[in-house]
């Protein structure tokens, strides 16, 4: 009688999920897609760092608004934001506004987002340029 497989061989196993974590790590970073927009100038940051449960509301230059990148009609937005703060508990909520769109509607989603319940909102702008530095 002769010994048979007994024990598994694990080492291709082992070889091929390294060489699948090594393809993820390298592709996972071209995943992202975003909303292109015009950010405002600003040298100081506008937003308190390292804050935890944080969401992303973008107002595109169509007027078009995303939360975390998925689009939401103007009219959802604040039971959107209102639910998922009730589940989320979020702390904070990041607003990028392109810079070429009409200061009311800006002010419009900002009272939708003061309604929803959501205490702590910062704006996102990109660094001031100084010339000669």
């Amino acid at each position: 009688m002769s010994a048979g497989l007994n024990e598994i061989n694990v080492t291709p196993l082992v070889d091929v999920m390294l060489v699948l974590l090594i393809i993820f790590m390298v592709t996972a970073p071209m995943l992202k897609h975003g909303i292109d927009v015009a950010l405002p100038q600003a040298s100081e940051r506008l937003f308190p760092e390292g804050t935890e449960s944080r969401y992303i509301l973008t107002i595109a230059e169509d007027q078009q608004i995303y939360l975390d990148n998925r689009q939401i009609p103007l009219e959802h937005l604040e039971f959107k934001l209102r639910s998922l703060n009730e589940s989320a508990s979020i702390s904070a909520l990041f607003l990028e506004a392109d810079r070429n769109l009409p200061y009311g509607y800006v002010v419009e989603v900002m009272d939708i987002v003061k309604k929803s319940g959501i205490k702590t909102m910062g704006m996102v702008t990109k660094p001031k340029v100084i010339p000669g530095k």
